[in-house]
């Protein structure tokens, strides 16, 4: 290809945050048609589409993702320089750019990442959730430093990634203080006809408990099926219906969705694990990571 154009990158950038051409239009002060034949040239000038219509809305496509999060990077990078530049920094700024599986819960990942928070000297992290077939291609281009998962990852053509155990955690089912009450009794049968919300199908942890269900023979109430862990904990909050979480942030779970815990899921356990393109990790944050992880496992 050409030489990077940074001025049409930048134009892809914005549409890509703004999610629109019309918005970034406004973002940018230009003209519609102008971002447009902009978008176009760099599009051309790459040779792949880096969008599609997806409801009526923009949509990356797979190279779409991959050139946003290193332009994602390229222009952080260029405001670190101009802080740098302007007095505001005192020397480069470390850079961890994760990705994290959206099975995975995120009061974990949080608590999976806080070692690398606690590191002395300036760091920037940089988060952002996917399926963890589409991190694992990220993985691969570079795009990410570091994927967490909870599930690992296999073999795959093309791919050469490193699974680091990072731990694993029972599984509590968790709910308000009424359902609680009323449902903590003869547990686990009491959870025959009982609301409960579940993970989507094809996440490890349903994998888990639907076979949970069968070994227990329970036939819950099935309220709601939903992807996204903090959503599904928030419906959870407000009563909907019981709900699984793992033991590991049952504190936090309790404090911040105002819930109890009822009982726990015998035999579930939900893993998690970093996954990296190298078997030797250099990355300081990544290294902090780790070495927490195995010093709670050992």
């Amino acid at each position: 290809m050409q030489r990077l154009n940074y001025q049409h990158l930048f134009y892809f950038w914005t549409v890509a945050k703004e999610g629109s051409v019309s918005r970034a239009s406004e973002k940018l002060h230009l003209a519609q048609p102008t971002v447009s034949a902009q978008l176009a040239l760099f599009e051309g000038t790459i040779g792949e589409k880096l969008f599609h219509r997806d409801a009526r809305k923009l949509a990356l496509t797979e190279t779409g993702r991959g050139v946003f999060h290193y332009a994602d990077e390229i222009f952080a990078l260029g405001r670190e320089l101009t802080g740098f530049l302007n007095g505001r920094g005192g020397g480069p700024m470390q850079r961890l750019t994760v990705g994290i599986a959206d099975g995975l819960p995120k009061l974990l990942a949080y608590r999976l990442l806080e070692p690398a928070l606690r590191l002395v000297g300036p760091l920037r992290l940089i988060c952002h959730e996917d399926k963890p077939e589409r991190l694992l291609a990220e993985i691969a281009l570079h795009g990410v430093d570091l994927v967490l998962s909870d599930v690992p990852a296999t073999p795959t053509a093309g791919l050469r990634v490193f699974n680091h155990p990072l731990g694993e955690s029972e599984v509590g089912v968790f709910g308000t203080q009424d359902l609680v009450e009323r449902y903590v009794r003869d547990f686990p049968r009491s959870l025959n006809g009982a609301p409960f919300l579940l993970p989507s199908g094809g996440l490890a942890l349903r994998r888990s408990l639907d076979q949970w269900f069968d070994a227990e023979n329970l036939s819950p109430n099935i309220r709601a099926e939903i992807e996204d862990s903090a959503l599904l904990k928030t419906f959870g909050g407000a009563g909907v219906g019981l709900f699984v979480a793992p033991i590991l942030v049952e504190e936090e779970i309790r404090r911040q969705y105002r819930v109890e815990l009822l009982g726990v899921a015998g035999g579930v356990r939900e893993r998690f694990y970093a996954i990296s393109a190298q078997r030797k990790i250099q990355h300081p944050a990544v290294v902090a990571i780790l070495e927490q992880a195995q010093a709670k496992q050992g």
